[in-house]
């Protein structure tokens, strides 16, 4: 199958996984280990598992759980699922006992597959009578179930950070499309080869990595969590074009001593970086000193990923703009849900082939998030004349101070801006005379010294009073989601209050 940049995919996982493997080209490589897979064997061995699971009694469209992290056995647990026609349920390993324990019983899963790692966990909070499925035992000859494009295929919790994790429903043509807009932004060919260092059980690493290779029929190397220090020999090793990370990995590695050699210099197509927005002088400086262009983008679990992309050189990147729409397409709404002029700010909404079905059993807030047949993401912006998109914060992040609206993001710009901070956020306290207050958190450079007062004084020069942040937080690290975002609005409830403050 070939893809075309006018037409989304047609058909299902397992049609583009029979006509990749009709040929002995590799799919995936593990430089930790060196194995390998070609389509030809992950197709093999995905049929077979598929099989077992449809002897054992797995019913078309049933959730089957995957407790993985990323390495081959991850990666077949996750085609046996979707060539099966089962709904491959993704379980965030960073999500906590809890958010583990409420998306195994929300999703009705009564299988699991289950790395060894994490087995302490599963027995503390698995569904009575769940059965762990044992890869090399499953078997079976009876024919798979047919399969259509509207069939489930991926079930996905969201981070919930402001209440019970939602379960986003995806299609085979949804997950299908995550990768072809991945694959028709970055022009991916047979011969580009991504890494996958973001985890799978995240939209990104399984839709823009895993899927875009599959749609593209290229490859991709496999590595088992991100590294700073072996980040750069794990890309040359896997011989890889281009890689999908997240602006916290880009700090670390603009911030780290280790640095990609010269022939993967010349093999590196672009770097892409998505989940959240990143800051204009992290961006500027990783280009300047790995001379490796970065491709600012924006997805959601909700799109299969990939909404926007900037173009590659020498189309014009648009530096602090996530891009322009590709396979999909992108409006700002106003308050009252119509679509903004140009350059008026709104909230962001996505129309196209990569949207969700639904979010599991949960009708009234799959109706909530849809504005007619446009997904609301949650996120503020404004489109410029050119049709490139500019984040100005989430809608659920602002922090409102005396009445007037203030965008973390401004604030984390500038904090960025300084060479010894290699993560930060701003985020609201509670304020009995304003309502709400500004602080932000910050971790720095191994061996930095920097004051914080310093760092205040630097947002007042560059904002002004009102907007600076009262107090900043030094910490070692932030926290972080399955991806490396930073999750803002889990610092106020993490970080004690000072008193007087």
């Amino acid at each position: 199958m070939i893809y075309t940049a006018e037409r989304p995919p047609v058909g299902t996982v397992r049609d583009w996984l029979e006509a990749r493997a009709q040929t002995d080209q590799t799919a995936i490589v593990f430089p930790d280990t060196g194995d390998s897979l070609s389509w030809h064997d992950l197709r093999a061995e995905a049929a077979r598992m598929a099989q077992g699971m449809f002897a054992v009694g797995i019913a078309k469209g049933e959730s089957v759980a995957i407790i993985h992290p990323n390495g081959r056995e991850g990666i077949l647990a996750l085609f046996a699922a979707l060539f099966g026609g089962f709904r491959a349920t993704m379980i965030n390993l960073a999500a906590g006992p809890d958010a583990i324990a409420y998306a195994l019983d929300h999703s009705g899963a009564r299988f699991v597959f289950l790395h060894d790692s994490q087995r302490e966990t599963f027995a503390q909070v698995a569904p009575d009578g769940m059965q762990i499925l044992a890869p090399d035992r499953l078997e079976g000859t009876a024919p798979l179930p047919d399969l259509a494009p509207d069939d489930h295929a991926l079930l996905m919790y969201t981070s919930g950070t402001t209440g019970k994790p939602k379960g986003v429903v995806h299609t085979h043509a949804s997950l299908l499309a995550g990768g072809w807009t991945t694959a028709v932004a970055h022009e991916l060919g047979q011969e580009d080869r991504g890494l996958c260092v973001l985890p799978i059980y995240h939209i990104n690493g399984l839709c823009v990595t895993v899927m875009g290779a599959l749609v593209s029929g290229g490859s991709f190397a496999m590595v088992p969590r991100f590294s700073a220090s072996r980040f750069w020999d794990q890309a040359e090793t896997g011989e890889i074009t281009w890689f999908s990370v997240v602006p916290t990995i880009i700090s670390h590695l603009l911030h780290g001593e280790a640095a990609p050699g010269d022939s993967l210099r010349e093999r590196l197509r672009f770097a892409r970086s998505a989940s959240s927005a990143l800051a204009v002088e992290t961006q500027t400086a990783f280009e300047s000193r790995f001379g490796v262009p970065i491709i600012e983008t924006m997805g959601l679990t909700e799109t299969a990923a990939q909404v926007l992309s900037n173009p590659l050189p020498p189309g014009t990147r648009k530096v602090g703009s996530p891009g322009v729409a590709y396979g999909n397409e992108v409006r700002i709404l106003t308050a009252d849900l119509q679509e903004a002029p140009r350059e008026q700010e709104g909230e962001i909404a996505i129309r196209g082939p990569n949207v969700m079905r639904e979010y599991l059993n949960n009708p009234d807030a799959t109706a909530g998030t849809f504005a007619g047949d446009w997904l609301r993401t949650g996120d503020l912006g404004r489109m410029d004349a050119d049709g490139y998109v500019f984040v100005t914060g989430r809608l659920k992040e602002l922090i409102i101070k005396g009445g007037e609206n203030i965008a973390p993001r401004e604030i984390d710009e500038v904090l960025y801006a300084h060479p010894e901070v290699v993560e930060a956020a701003a985020f609201a306290r509670q304020c009995p005379r304003y309502g709400e207050t500004v602080e932000a958190a910050v971790a720095l450079k191994p061996g930095a010294q920097l004051a914080m007062d310093d760092l205040m004084a630097l947002c007042q020069d560059r904002l002004g009073a009102f907007k600076s942040p009262g107090i900043i937080h030094l910490l070692e690290e932030l926290p972080k989601g399955p991806s490396g975002k930073i999750q803002r609005l889990k610092l106020a409830e993490l970080i004690p209050e000072r008193a007087g403050a």
